[in-house]
């Protein structure tokens, strides 16, 4: 008899037309986080800018060009070390810089070059911005250039910030309470704090916002893959969960498409909040996992959720729950009682995920390559948005890349495997930020091209690990496993900005970092199991199992032994032993 997970789905099908609807309607709203994630690229845009003048502007200088307004003056912008020189209607000159400008003593003769005496002022009439692309953004609204630019740079890393933290929070929520009720709060939560980005009075309600708004995000990404995941048999299971990531994908290419369309930063919001409303008015009606509930010991719902499986794939014969928990009652590894014979019940926690030499090797290898894949990819993005050319276009490139990556990804996964797809593009992206050093900074459109070889390569890897790491852990701390690699993807992602601020430094230190990075994760990778063709797996002492399998076979398929019996998926089920909170 086939292990109980695979058992479920050889008897109502690996994809069918159930799975295939709950698996559209779930990924979706993976759209949405795309959206959200990537949203800031145009909202905190920073436009040419210098400081506002007291009184009416009657003439503008700027080299040896006279304008009738500042206006004019932006399309010959060139430098933030270009200065304005602007003579008001009551015969006053000055010098307009971006964070100070200078009134001149004598103002006879209006001229770029003054060697004469000057008095300094601060910026305190406001500042004049360039609204040629951007009516408005939140550095505008807010003024946040000068000796406020700190603050513009850190509305990225702060809502990174609340990913990471609500990767956690809702992974952990989820095995304990379900999938489908953290899917439903997170996808409300994401049209909610979405909508009210828009309307923030100011700085600090509008990160704070954008910080719930970046928790529920992450959430449902990560609750949305593992629900995905076990609702879809093996032989489908590859290209279902990464095509998650290709809905995200679109939803970077859907921010393109409205940042080209809106150009006030909260217009533009409200936009992209309502691709969620689609998603919230029907995810109530999802079914919670068959997995999930079997393991909470909700039989009579798991048979419920079963048999309206078998009912949309027309299956004739159901599959019974008695026939799936059959084999973990008469398992005699598993210990259900207490020494006095009462049922008693474990709460786990990130600590599972270090409970012995062997899963501690992989939680930390793992943990590696979340964060490398998130360093990597952040990197090339905030990168190729300076590559020249309409950002608009480079943005919905960055977006568009992906999608053949990841389709190029479930090839490799299931023809080599999971283990042996990861390692080769983790070594390529590393090979990539080399090559790109070495090209000439003039041939603009083969830096263009190795940005996105780049992005390419480390999206493979990104895409995969969401995978690779579910099928590597247990039912019982997969959610969590899942959540807490996605927190590690995410001190990467708050990493990254910071990362490429580093261009100050030297210009190719950032790809440096990013090369070294994905080299050690794909050696380190190494030292994985393969999970291509594998069931999932219930226990720890299974997740253990499959990695001294793979040390003692020196990476071969390991034959069947006594082993075997471990492979019954606990989550038919499920009781644990009892600790404390």
């Amino acid at each position: 008899m086939a292990p109980g997970s695979e058992q479920l789905f050889d008897t109502l099908g690996h994809f069918g037309r159930f799975q295939a609807c709950v698996y559209f309607a779930s990924v979706f709203q993976a759209m949405s986080c795309g959206i959200h994630y990537l949203a800031s690229v145009f909202m905190a845009v920073t436009p040419n800018f210098v400081c506002g003048i007291p009184g009416n502007v009657s003439s503008v200088l700027f080299y040896n060009s006279s304008k009738a307004s500042l206006e004019d003056i932006w399309t010959m912008w060139t430098s933030t070390e270009n200065y304005i020189v602007a003579q008001l209607e009551n015969g006053e000159i000055w010098e307009l810089n971006q964070c100070s400008k200078s009134k001149r003593e004598v103002s006879f003769d209006l001229a770029y070059e003054y060697k004469g005496n000057k008095s300094i002022f601060s910026c305190s009439d406001g500042f004049l911005y360039d609204d040629t692309k951007w009516k408005s953004t939140v550095v505008t609204q807010w003024d946040l250039v000068c000796e406020r630019e700190w603050l513009a740079k850190l509305i990225q890393p702060t809502f990174m910030l609340g990913v990471l933290i609500g990767a956690v929070i809702f992974g952990d929520i989820a095995d304990r309470m379900g999938r489908q009720r953290v899917m439903w709060f997170t996808s409300a939560g994401q049209f909610v704090f979405g909508i009210t980005v828009a309307f923030t009075f100011d700085y600090y309600s509008f990160v704070i916002v954008r910080f719930l708004l970046a928790m529920v995000s992450s959430g449902y990404l990560v609750v949305a893959f593992v629900y995905v995941t076990e609702f879809v048999g093996i032989k489908a299971r590859t290209w279902a969960s990464m095509h998650v990531h290709a809905f995200f994908a679109l939803g970077i290419m859907v921010v393109a498409l409205v940042g080209f369309l809106v150009r006030t930063w909260w217009v533009y919001q409200i936009f992209l909040s309502i691709a969620t409303l689609p998603f919230v008015l029907c995810c109530w009606m999802l079914p919670e996992t068959p997995l999930w509930l079997l393991s909470e010991k909700r039989y009579e719902d798991a048979q419920k959720v079963i048999n309206i499986m078998a009912r949309w794939n027309k299956v004739s014969t159901s599959c019974k729950v008695s026939e799936l928990c059959s084999v973990q009652q008469d398992d005699p590894g598993t210990d259900r009682t207490s020494g006095n014979g009462a049922s008693t019940t474990k709460k786990h926690n990130i600590l599972d995920l270090f409970c012995n030499w062997y899963i501690a090797r992989r939680t930390i290898t793992i943990w590696l390559v979340w964060f490398t894949g998130s360093l990597g990819y952040y990197v090339f993005s905030l990168s190729s948005v300076n590559l020249g050319g309409n950002e608009y276009l480079n943005l919905f490139l960055i977006g568009a890349v992906e999608l053949p990556c990841y389709i190029i990804a479930c090839i490799g996964m299931d023809k080599l495997g999971r283990r042996n797809t990861l390692i080769p593009f983790l070594i390529l992206s590393a090979l990539i930020c080399v090559l790109i050093m070495f090209i000439p900074q003039d041939f603009n459109v083969l830096i263009i091209l190795a940005n996105m070889a780049g992005k390419f390569s480390i999206g493979v890897a990104f895409g995969l690990i969401y995978l690779y790491t579910a099928e590597l852990y247990p039912t019982i701390v997969r959610s969590l496993a899942v959540g807490s690699g996605s927190m590690m993807c995410r001190v990467g992602s708050v990493v990254a900005p910071f990362c490429v601020y580093l261009r100050s430094v030297w210009i190719f230190l950032p790809l440096l970092l990013v090369g070294i990075m994905a080299l050690l994760s794909g050696i380190l990778t190494l030292m994985l199991p393969e999970t291509l063709g594998k069931p999932l797996t219930n226990t720890l002492e299974e997740a253990t199992e499959m990695g001294r399998k793979k040390e003692n076979c020196s990476g071969k398929t390991p034959p069947a032994d006594s082993g075997a019996a471990l492979e019954k998926i606990e989550m038919f089920g499920q009781e644990t032993v009892s600790t404390e909170k």
